[in-house]
């Protein structure tokens, strides 16, 4: 086989636009959904029955807060009995964090690290639940 042959096997159209956008991070968001480690917490969290607002999720990410599937797990668990209770607004801690959360939705609402959280004071909740 001929290398003119071989180069022209493995030629396809160029897309100038597509190779001016990949690097921009909108781009990249749109085209995957977000990163790996966003879409996989997103189905394990829907996998549990726990969903998040766009606020939550922005706040999870920029603190830098992580949720184990044990902790996930717990959170539905603290959820269904919040709901058992008749709760409403919930707060929820965990060691990794302090989420307030919307019981009759399943949706966390928004989310504290340990150093938000040291101003003491949270509003809009009628329960508490310590995983």
């Amino acid at each position: 086989m001929k290398i003119s042959n071989a180069i022209s096997m493995h030629q396809r159209p160029v897309n100038l636009i597509e190779i001016a956008n990949r690097n921009t991070p909108q781009s990249a968001a749109k085209a995957d959904g977000g990163s790996f480690k966003e879409m996989f917490s997103r189905e394990l969290a829907a996998d549990q029955g726990v969903h998040f607002s766009k606020h939550a999720s922005q706040r999870l990410f920029s603190r830098g807060i992580e949720l184990s599937d044990k902790t996930l797990a717990g959170i539905a668990n603290a959820i269904d009995r919040a709901a058992s209770k008749g709760s409403k607004e919930t707060l929820v801690l965990t060691d990794e964090a302090a989420l307030v959360i919307s019981v009759p939705n399943r949706t966390v609402v928004t989310a504290f690290d340990r150093d938000n959280l040291r101003e003491g004071i949270v509003t809009s909740i009628d329960s508490a639940v310590i995983l």
